[in-house]
């Protein structure tokens, strides 16, 4: 895909049905309840009645994709985890035997694993291959990718079909009826690269927006901070140019989960967002096509430190508060549930 393809298939995305939207706010002042006594669910009704365009949606089928990359930034010591835990993971998702994946099978929900950026080669274990390189380069000395890299993670055409990578995911589950699409990850560094992407799209101090990731020590801590000061003044990134930012600081799994939200929007499905690196991810999309927000549904305040200034700049609360870091995806298959009862309420 070329920068102006991309371009296209943004201008392409519509708003949210305000006719639908309207309907759905007479329903809920008809209902036999006091007004307002559902609180957020009434809201959360009245948005999915904008995307699907239906009054009373059903949310029955549900999906988690989950986008895994290596990060080179890992060999600055940024991580308590070595690289090989993101391709055992993923494989282990295809199992059903980590966090998220564990409740999608508690709940009924397909899970879509994709190698974008593995660092090695994969078992065909059911992941799907779309890979774009092996890992990305070392942010603290060289870009992490270059542009047409990160538009084949947001959006290479596939080979069989020609629809997009990041945003087929949306397609796919679209042509498979799925009605709700969870957006995660599997990258081990990736909160690092995050937080940088975080504060070259809002110039937010890397103090603000860097975490512990999965568990650092406070010598490990420091030092990651260090590292993403580094990242982030080794060369001049225009915070306006979402592809820059990526390529200079970013991850492939950042950018085909921005992509997939891009996607969400086109297809006119619902997107849950995880945690912090999907929030993140949605930033960058929103920043593309502003209109993203209007499909996405915050699904709970992640622990991380810079969460909160993500969901802010997005203008969206996180639904749940269980203080969750664990990424994945995690979020998604408990929010599918709590949207599924606004439906619910709905009909």
């Amino acid at each position: 895909m070329t920068e102006a393809a991309l371009q296209q298939y943004i201008q392409a995305i519509r708003p949210a049905d305000r006719a639908a939207m309207d309907a759905a706010r007479k329903r809920q002042a008809e209902l036999a309840k006091p007004p307002g006594s559902l609180g957020a669910l009434e809201d959360m009704s009245i948005r999915l009645a904008g995307i699907t365009g239906q009054v009373c949606p059903k949310m029955d089928s549900c999906r988690v994709a989950v986008f895994a990359a290596d990060n080179g930034v890992v060999d600055e010591g940024v991580s308590c985890a070595p690289r090989s835990v993101t391709l055992q993971q993923a494989i282990n998702m295809t199992r059903r035997r980590t966090g998220m994946s564990a409740m999608a099978a508690a709940f009924g929900d397909d899970v879509a694993v994709v190698d974008v950026g593995i660092a090695t080669d994969v078992p065909d274990v059911g992941i799907l291959d779309r890979k774009v390189r092996r890992g990305t380069g070392n942010i603290a000395v060289e870009d992490a990718m270059t542009r047409p890299e990160a538009l084949a993670a947001m959006a290479r055409p596939a080979a069989v079909q020609g629809i997009l990578t990041g945003m087929e995911l949306a397609a796919q589950a679209r042509q498979d009826g799925i009605r709700l699409l969870g957006v995660g990850e599997m990258g081990i560094g990736n909160t690092s690269t995050s937080a940088a992407v975080l504060s070259a799209l809002t110039g937010a101090d890397i103090e603000a927006v860097t975490g512990r990731g999965g568990g650092l020590t406070d010598e490990g801590f420091a030092r990651k901070k260090d590292v993403l000061r580094r990242a982030l003044t080794r060369r001049a990134v225009d915070k306006d140019d979402v592809l820059d930012v990526l390529c200079a600081v970013g991850g492939l799994d950042i950018a085909a989960m921005a992509g997939a939200f891009l996607g969400c929007a086109r297809e006119r499905i619902p997107a849950a967002v995880d945690g912090f690196i999907s929030v993140v991810a949605a930033l960058c999309a929103v920043t593309l096509c502003p209109e993203v927000r209007n499909y996405l549904f915050l699904s709970h305040d992640s622990y991380e430190v810079g969460y909160r200034l993500a969901a802010d700049r997005l203008g969206l609360e996180p639904c749940l508060h269980l203080g969750m870091r664990l990424g994945e995806g995690s979020g998604c298959p408990l929010l599918f549930r709590v949207l599924e009862g606004a439906c619910g309420v709905m009909a």
